[in-house]
């Protein structure tokens, strides 16, 4: 069978660059890799295909052969040479999750590494996260051996290479027309086992160990922030970085205020007579009660600003507002002498008070007199 055009395979134009002819193989070497193809042949083949024409399409010389004498002139020349891909992992990076499809050298455990991250949720008080906090915190973490020195093996004795890897930390097996490398699974990958093991740790290298941690908190965290102390996570393999620790806030509701980003809100109940004559109250604040003087004539749902009584800008300066909502409270139930004088009050209220009482009346009978 005669081979396919090299550009036709991978589904680009003789004038395509580096870069795209490089896309290009990605997406098929994806679209048709034998561990998302098993056991199909044809995938197998159009894999097959794919490399080979990346091969040559991705070197400058054998390109130029070809695109002068088709695939006569690459007779000798050319062919699918798995040691041509020593940038395989640059084009896939760490998709497949083993380090080289071609048999190069991969990552292996002994190489330096990075902690894994952790995350302490802390349940605050509304005020602490108005005002800021600073508090000591308990929790869990894999730390190195002290009894071993984090090497995994009783002390006096030591590690031998692994004879299932013959120490290199990986596997290599065939598959079709090309090998694979993965991590070791009875190394995992150190290239290394422990003959004795370390009787505090069991081999591991790692104990869970119970860590005291202080903690400040800024005034203006609000819920579901989220503070990163740096190093303070797992320790890194083989002297490498620990990772961070990440502590959630989670702030307690308050009986009487509701938080909107920077302000804060409280409703003040007044019954008519405040309302109406105007009133001096006490209203409260997170620092205490101030005193208020609101004028005559106040509706249900009229607000006033305390300036500066709200949260703290977390990353700046100033302070939000605290907004008062009135709520004027009417009474459900009167004794004989308050009834008394609503109804004396009611006789004496000017009419202009009771405009929209007398439209809507007026619309009620107009409406049932159609």
């Amino acid at each position: 069978m005669a081979k396919r055009d090299y550009y036709e395979t991978l589904g680009v134009g003789r004038d395509a660059g580096e870069q795209e002819i490089k896309s290009a193989y990605r997406k098929m070497a994806l679209k048709y890799h034998p561990d998302r193809n098993p056991h199909n042949p044809e995938a197998e083949e159009h894999f097959k295909e794919a490399a080979e024409a990346y091969s040559v399409l991705s070197d400058a010389q054998k390109r130029s052969l070809y695109d002068q004498y088709g695939h006569q002139g690459l007779q000798g020349a050319a062919g699918f040479d798995p040691g041509a891909f020593g940038d395989f992992a640059d084009i896939f990076g760490d998709f497949f999750g083993f380090g080289d499809l071609f048999g190069s050298s991969g990552r292996r455990r002994s190489q330096a590494q990075r902690g894994a991250d952790l995350r302490y949720d802390l349940e605050i008080r509304f005020e602490d996260a108005v005002f800021g906090l600073n508090t000591e915190i308990k929790f869990r973490r894999q730390e190195n051996c002290s009894h071993c020195g984090g090497r995994g093996a009783e002390p006096g004795t030591g590690s031998t290479a692994c004879p299932t890897c013959g120490g290199r930390g990986q596997v290599r097996y065939q598959q079709g027309f090309f090998s694979i490398s993965r991590t070791c699974s009875a190394c995992r990958g150190a290239g290394q086992v422990i003959g004795h093991p370390c009787s505090r740790c069991r081999g591991e290298g790692r104990v869970r160990i119970e860590r005291k941690l202080k903690v400040n908190i800024p005034p203006g965290v609000d819920n579901g922030t989220s503070l990163r102390l740096a190093g303070e996570g797992e320790p890194g393999y083989n002297n490498g970085q620990p990772g961070d620790l990440y502590v959630v806030l989670k702030v307690q509701e308050h009986p009487i205020f509701e938080r909107h980003e920077i302000h804060l809100h409280c409703t003040i109940p007044l019954n008519v007579a405040q309302a109406a004559l105007g009133a001096e109250i006490r209203v409260p604040t997170l620092e205490g009660e101030e005193t208020v003087k609101l004028p005559p004539g106040l509706q249900t749902g009229a607000q006033f600003h305390l300036r500066g009584k709200g949260v703290p800008h977390v990353n700046g300066h100033g302070r939000g507002d605290l907004v008062l909502h009135i709520d004027v409270m009417i009474p459900s139930r009167l004794t004989r002498e308050q009834k008394k004088l609503f109804e004396q009050l009611l006789e004496l209220l000017p009419a202009e008070n009771q405009p929209a009482e007398k439209g809507i009346l007026e619309r009620v009978k107009d409406y049932f007199a159609q």
